[in-house]
């Protein structure tokens, strides 16, 4: 083992380590983007085909970084040159670092999105009087048409969750964490218990988790397998390294695929608790729940406008929204952060003072293209700056990333199969059996390339 291997930080508990993971990936994908995509894909069929290819997929992927995490003990800056040392392979990390500074570019933006609602929701300003979804429609757009609102919340967000992981792993970014996971999983469970009590809460989880055949017809079929691979895909957040992070500063207590499984498994619970508070209230008071990506800002700010006491319920769900926002955005700047040390052995001081710097340049144009830049239209038609952003990452890198990861792990040109294994196969808990090679070494990436195609399909094929 390296010097640095033998020096490197770890996590002071197993739970600081499982609750910086799965706060790594429960974010806005899962507990935004999960009830609205399962709703119009059939239910719980849907959430069926979902957790099938989460495991058959997801966490496959998440063993490997987290394996190579562990077994390197770097980040994706430095992790190939450890394990492979004068190999082709170092080059593939450029792109997977990246991929954590487009998806920042965007993501600081949405959290200070959830921080501005969180503030003005509490404060009455959208939920005092009743509005309808035309209403709430229009402060969500006065608030992108201003540039000095939005850059000021996503500042804000951006210096603390910086200035969390530039205090220490221990002292900032686990301290901070720990607290900041459990407030979210006690809000999470406080708003779903008061969902039991709504007039529309059968009819809402009906909607939400009972199977609708009726959904699946021969025309949409390989849409909705593709919806559920894709949302099994992404929710993880796998491919870029952000996950490796926490695999480089974790123990040997339990084997790898333990932990992958027990990451999956808050991540899913998460997800579907966060539909049962959103169904519920949309059936309760008349609001068309398929509503895709405005179900958050439009919908509910008008459910929660014509609900009692609907200023204390919409702001503490807009507060829990930001608080699993502001645990992605401090785990990918952690990894970033951990990708600077390790790369130019700096100071975290100075590494997170020169990435605060480099984020907020790379928000700016997404901030603009909604107001200053709206006439700008990247990908032709109606698209914005944050189309192209999340084009890069979701249609591009996050694939490439897991296809790297995949055949490194895999094939005896990279680190090879009987590595990851005796790596993934330490510690107590479930092990990965020898039988798998093939599925990891040609299943996986066809797989993961098949996405990468279809996706393309979406977004030029309409």
């Amino acid at each position: 083992m390296t010097s640095q291997s033998s020096t490197r930080e770890l996590f002071s508990s197993r739970l600081g380590f499982i609750l910086l993971a799965a706060g790594c990936a429960i974010g806005l994908g899962n507990v935004w983007r999960f009830p609205y995509i399962t709703g119009q894909y059939g239910g719980a069929l849907f959430v069926l085909i979902y957790i099938a290819f989460l495991v058959l997929l997801g966490i496959p992927l998440v063993t490997i970084e987290l394996a190579v995490g562990r077994a390197s003990r770097r980040s994706i800056g430095m992790s190939f040159e450890a394990l492979t040392p004068g190999s082709k392979w170092r080059y593939c990390k450029y792109f997977m670092i990246a991929g954590n500074y487009v998806l920042m570019g965007f993501y600081t933006m949405v959290t200070g999105w959830m921080l501005y609602y969180t503030v003005n929701v509490f404060d009455g300003a959208f939920t005092s009087t009743p509005v309808t979804q035309e209403g709430s429609g229009a402060y969500f757009g006065q608030m992108l048409s201003n540039p000095n609102e939005q850059i000021f919340y996503t500042a804000l967000v951006t210096i603390v969750a910086f200035g969390v992981c530039a205090l220490g792993l221990r002292k900032g970014v686990e301290r901070i964490t720990k607290p900041l996971m459990v407030l979210l999983f006690c809000l999470l469970v406080f708003l779903a218990m008061r969902s039991f009590f709504l007039p529309g809460f059968e009819k809402g989880l009906s909607y939400y988790l009972s199977p609708d055949f009726s959904k699946i017809t021969s025309d949409n079929f390989f849409e909705i397998l593709s919806a559920a691979l894709g949302q099994a895909f992404f929710t993880l957040g796998v491919g870029v390294g952000s996950l490796q992070i926490f695999g480089s500063y974790m123990s040997e207590q339990k084997s790898v695929v333990y932990e992958a499984f027990v990451i999956a498994a808050l991540d899913t619970v998460v997800a579907l608790l966060a539909g049962i508070v959103i169904f519920p209230a949309c059936f309760s008071y008349a609001v068309e729940p398929g509503q895709g990506p405005g179900l958050i800002f439009v919908t509910l700010v008008s459910v929660f406008s014509n609900m009692q006491y609907g200023q204390l319920w919409g702001g503490l769900f807009f507060l829990f929204m930001f608080f699993a926002a502001m645990s992605t955005l401090i785990a990918v700047f952690e990894n970033i952060v951990g990708i600077g040390v390790d790369m130019f052995n700096a100071s975290r001081v100075k590494v997170v003072i020169v990435n605060l710097i480099i984020v907020l340049v790379l928000a700016t144009p997404v901030i603009l293209g909604f107001n200053v830049l709206s006439d700008f239209h990247p990908m032709g038609g109606e698209s914005v700056v944050l189309d192209l952003y999340d084009f890069i990452l979701s249609q591009n890198i996050i694939e490439l990333g897991s296809v790297v990861y995949v055949l490194y792990a895999s094939w005896r040109y990279g680190w090879g199969f009987d590595k990851y294994l005796a790596e993934a196969n330490k510690g107590d808990g479930f092990k990965v059996t020898p039988k798998v090679q093939f599925f990891f070494k040609y299943v996986l990436p066809i797989v993961v390339i098949g996405v990468m195609i279809q996706g393309y399909i979406g977004v030029f094929g309409k």
